[in-house]
C-alpha cells in the first residue's frame, strides 16, 4: 500500500460515485503537481518555493472572486471548489506543508511531526468529507486520525528513502531515546535498539488508525466501504513491518494484489 501524500486519493475506485470523479480528479492533480513541485526534479530551492508560491496566489485569486490564470487551477476551481463549495483552507494547508518539505528535513518531536502531518494529510480527508456532505467535529476528528496515521505509517515504510532524499521523519528525541543515531540508518542496521525504535512509531500509528476506525461504519454506503479499506491497508502495512522486523532498509512492506483482494472482501463484511 502506498500511502504517501497522495496515493490514497480514490482517483481510479470504483466505489467512488460518478458525480465525485471529476472533483476527485481535480483535487488529486492539484496535490500532486504540488508535491511534484516540492520533491521531484533538481531545481533549486528558491525556484520550488516560488512555484508553490504561485499556486498560493492562484488560491488568492479564488478567494477574491477572481479566475485563476493556470488551467490546472481553473480545473480545481469549476471542478470541484464552486459546485462543492469547498474549503480553501485545505489547499492552503497543503501548500505550507509543500513549502516546509523543501526547507525542513529533520523534526524534534512528534509534536513537530504532527503538526506536519495536520497540514501534509488531514486537509485531504477533510476534502473528501466535504465532497460527501459530512461536516460533523466528530467525523472530522476521526479522518484526522486516519490521514495522520496514514502518514506515519508512509514515513516507516521510507525510512531508507527518505535518507537517499537527505530527510530524517523519526523525532530526534526518538533517536536519542531508543539509542539510535543517524550514521545507523545510513548504514542501514536494523538491530534491537532500530526494532524498539520502529515498534514505539508503528503502535502510535496503530492506536491512531484505530481511534479513527470506527468512522468507517459511522460513514453509509461507497465512502464508507472506501474509508475501511483504507484503514485495513494501512494495518496491514504496520503488520508487514512487524513481519520483516522491521528491517525496512531491505524489505519496503507493499501491499500486492492479492492482499487488497483479501482486504476488499474483509472491508464488504
Amino acid at each position: 500500500m502506498g500511502v504517501n501524500h497522495y496515493e490514497n486519493f480514490p482517483v481510479g475506485s470504483l466505489v467512488l460515485p460518478r458525480r465525485l470523479r471529476r472533483p476527485v480528479h481535480a483535487v488529486y492533480a492539484f496535490a500532486r503537481t504540488a508535491d511534484d513541485i516540492a520533491d521531484e526534479g533538481d531545481a533549486p530551492a528558491a525556484q520550488r518555493l516560488a512555484a508553490l508560491d504561485a499556486l498560493r496566489g492562484e488560491l488568492a485569486k479564488m478567494a477574491a472572486g477572481q479566475t485563476p490564470a493556470t488551467a490546472l487551477m481553473r480545473r480545481l476551481q469549476n471542478e470541484a471548489i464552486v459546485p462543492f463549495a469547498l474549503p480553501l483552507a485545505p489547499f492552503e494547508d497543503l501548500l505550507s506543508a509543500f513549502s516546509q518539505d523543501v526547507v525542513k528535513t529533520r523534526y524534534q518531536d512528534f509534536g513537530e511531526l504532527a503538526d506536519y502531518a495536520r497540514r501534509s494529510a488531514n486537509p485531504v480527508g477533510r476534502l473528501m468529507l466535504h465532497l460527501y456532505g459530512e461536516h460533523d467535529p466528530r467525523s472530522l476528528a476521526q479522518s484526522d486520525g486516519i490521514c495522520t496515521a496514514l502518514q506515519l505509517i508512509n514515513f516507516w515504510q521510507d525510512v531508507a528513502i527518505d535518507w537517499q532524499k537527505g530527510r530524517v521523519y523519526l523525532p530526534q528525541s526518538d533517536l536519542q531515546r531508543f539509542g539510535v543515531d543517524e550514521a545507523q540508518i545510513a548504514a542501514g542496521r536494523a538491530d534491537a535498539a532500530f526494532q524498539k525504535l520502529m515498534t514505539h512509531q508503528c503502535e502510535r500509528a496503530f492506536k491512531m488508525l484505530q481511534a479513527g476506525a470506527p468512522l468507517g461504519r459511522t460513514l453509509k454506503g461507497r465512502i464508507g466501504y472506501e474509508l475501511r479499506l483504507i484503514v485495513l491497508g494501512g494495518q496491514a502495512v504496520l503488520q508487514k513491518l512487524d513481519a520483516v522486523r522491521y528491517d525496512v532498509f531491505r524489505h519496503r512492506p507493499v501491499l500486492d494484489k492479492r492482499d487488497w483482494l483479501k482486504l476488499a472482501w474483509r472491508a464488504w463484511r
